[in-house]
């Protein structure tokens, strides 16, 4: 009954089903994997970004190439801001707005000097591709508490004086003419003393694991359902022609029984009653419109 499964036309399907099905699958393992990346995301915010700030001293090779667990720990550092190095960092949209980050070295009472991102600051009004005032740092001695973030990849793209593409430490070493620390930078929570005039604090990130879960679910049912479709469509394909036979059967039956008729009086056999095979979508059409005398 299902012979013709191996026919080309039918394996020629079943081989786009499996493609199908690996593609879908495929997709659903990398919804899974970007759900777990997120939940990395979540537990290092929770466990870092609120937590008691660490001294300097303890994570200062951090800042020489950061351990992505760390990310988020909050660190204690006592130094000054170097503003004559301050930057801002070009394309840094904020809850969709478009502008821009605030970036200054800070040289620790230990020698080292380090990255502090201030915060944010939106496009200007008055001067475009800047941001119409910077807020300058705090003078003298200052108490800051800032995350941990890795510093980003270099851009291939340039970017105004006193602006950066991105936090390149690196890049942004070069510019200023004295060696950073280039494997983190530190993004403020707070500082002493407080100036009036400050950027935008960013917000906490967000602890939403998001629809990766269910979009992988929803990818690997439709690579099931792909398999089920083949198997509707092969089996009603073998009732049809189950149906087929039948009927022809019948006619051959109603053929013999015309030949002997002739020869004399025979008892004639009952044709073999029709089944009715599955009403194409034309069919049903064509049955409600004289249904209703069109």
């Amino acid at each position: 009954m299902y012979r013709f499964l191996f026919s080309s036309k039918w394996l020629g399907y079943l081989l786009l089903a499996a493609i199908f099905a690996a593609a879908c699958v495929g997709l659903g393992r990398w919804q899974m994997d970007r759900r777990a990346e997120t939940l990395a995301e979540i537990n290092r915010v929770t466990s870092n970004y609120s937590a008691a700030p660490v001294p300097f001293a303890e994570v200062k090779d951090q800042f020489r190439s950061l351990a992505g667990e760390r990310e988020w720990t909050q660190v204690e550092l006592r130094g000054s801001y170097d503003a004559a190095g301050q930057r801002i960092v070009r394309n840094r949209p904020l809850n969709g707005q478009p502008g821009y980050e605030v970036v200054v070295p800070f040289k620790v009472e230990t020698g080292e000097t380090v990255v502090i991102d201030r915060g944010w600051l939106p496009i200007g009004n008055n001067n475009p591709g800047r941001p119409d005032a910077v807020p300058a740092p705090p003078q003298g001695t200052v108490t800051v508490i800032a995350r941990l973030k890795p510093a980003e990849p270099e851009l291939q793209r340039g970017a105004p004086d006193g602006q950066l593409a991105s936090i390149d430490l690196a890049a942004y070493s070069g510019q200023l003419g004295y060696p950073l620390l280039t494997g983190a930078y530190g993004q403020l929570a707070s500082e002493r003393p407080a100036v009036a005039d400050m950027p935008f604090p960013f917000p906490k990130p967000s602890t939403e694991e998001g629809t990766h879960l269910s979009y992988s679910l929803q990818w690997f049912a439709f690579g099931v359902l792909m398999f089920i479709g083949f198997g509707y469509a092969a089996r009603q394909q073998a009732r049809n022609a189950a149906i087929d036979a039948a009927d022809a059967e019948g006619q051959a039956a109603e053929a013999d029984g015309f030949r002997m008729h002739s020869s004399g009086p025979v008892a004639r056999r009952r044709p073999v009653p029709r089944q009715r095979k599955n009403a194409t979508a034309e069919e049903e059409e064509d049955a409600i419109l004289d249904a209703q005398g069109f």
